[in-house]
């Protein structure tokens, strides 16, 4: 038989062995990305059917913030050799048609995204009525820029030989929130 100082330790070892840390692992990444503090201004429509600045270089945790001048901008990412469509994956950005503004102002809210990695991002407006992709309303975020086949330019061209746009499905990717500078001065 077992005496009970032996039981003790038996218990006591069990519990210690059975306590050790071991490496988690996921099916899935971790998506939490240890935000900056940076915070890029996008604006939509300055000066006609353009992204301004249409080129953003940055940082894993930067923020991407898009301000929406009139009529009826949005934002929608794509896959490069598809500039007027949704990421193929599903997993692209899109911020609705939530921004609409009358002429002189800004848009009262404004669509936020982190940058996850440092992976191309390409966007563009996925409005119809005037075919804003197809007129050059695109963008990229950290291009590869010794990579003049997967450049914005030639986003650009792709785009203008694409049918229409199309819109996403669903509101995703990032967040709508209150203008944070309303009066900037776009």
């Amino acid at each position: 038989m077992f005496s009970i100082k032996t039981l003790t330790a038996a218990l006591l070892l069990a519990a210690s062995v059975s306590a050790a840390p071991t490496q988690t692992t996921r099916d899935t990444p971790d998506t939490t990305v240890q935000r900056t503090g940076v915070t890029h201004s996008i604006v939509a429509g300055l000066g006609g059917l353009h992204f301004d600045p249409d080129n953003v270089v940055a940082d894993v945790g930067d923020v991407l913030e898009w301000h929406f001048l009139p009529a009826n901008h949005s934002v929608a990412q794509a896959d490069f050799d598809t500039p007027c469509a949704p990421k193929a994956d599903g997993t692209g950005f899109f911020a609705g048609f939530n921004f609409v503004t009358a002429n002189g102002q800004q848009a009262p809210n404004v669509f936020q995204a982190v940058v996850a990695d440092k992976k191309p991002i390409w966007y563009y407006c996925p409005q119809t009525k005037g075919n804003h992709c197809q007129m050059g309303m695109v963008g990229a975020v950290n291009q590869n820029f010794d990579d003049q086949t997967h450049s914005l330019s030639r986003f650009r061209d792709i785009a203008a030989g694409t049918g229409l746009s199309a819109i996403p499905p669903t509101v995703q990717g990032g967040h709508i929130i209150a203008n944070p500078n309303p009066y900037g001065g776009f």
